[in-house]
């Protein structure tokens, strides 16, 4: 964990800006179709529930953050090939894939979700999947920040090799 703390530390300002640009980007593309951000394209059926707010945002963050660890750093010191540990792992970008899909789930409106009710209908959309919503919010959270953490972490404690190394 102190390694992941400490790979932000050094990013160029281009990282923070695709931290920031996909932070806001996953903030829209989960929060506008579930409407837990309001908007005029779609609504809900059932209310937006308090704990959608925090875990918008937490995967929203934990989103930019995980791919701002994707893009090159493009100093003179950075080797790209074969041997660039970003290439070797893709295991993190899966659990955030993951991540970001239960996201969209855990906060959408239990009724407005086609699959649910085709799998359980109206009233077993609001008896059983909704009290399992916060599950799999929790679930997505952990999931984006296992891959964020184990990519920062990978990040600073395997810094890609420079030029005269």
């Amino acid at each position: 964990m102190r390694l992941a703390a400490r790979a932000p530390v050094n990013w160029p300002p281009v990282r923070w800006a695709v931290a920031f640009a996909g932070a806001v980007l996953c903030a829209l593309a989960v929060g506008l179709p579930t409407a837990v951000i309001p908007n005029p394209l779609f609504t809900r059926a059932v209310p937006t529930q308090w704990w959608n707010y925090p875990v918008l945002v937490l995967t929203a963050v934990l989103g930019g953050a995980l791919l701002a660890t994707y893009v090159r750093r493009g100093g003179p010191d950075e080797v790209a090939g074969p041997d660039d540990p970003a290439a070797e792992d893709r295991r993190p970008g899966r659990l955030g894939a993951v991540g970001g899909v239960l996201t969209f789930f855990a906060v959408g409106c239990p009724v407005c979700n086609k699959l649910v009710l085709l799998l359980l209908g109206t009233s077993g959309a609001l008896t059983l999947w909704q009290p399992l919503q916060p599950l799999l919010a929790v679930a997505s959270v952990v999931l984006l920040a296992i891959a964020t953490v184990r990519r920062l972490a990978g990040e600073a404690a395997c810094p890609v090799r420079g030029a005269g190394a």
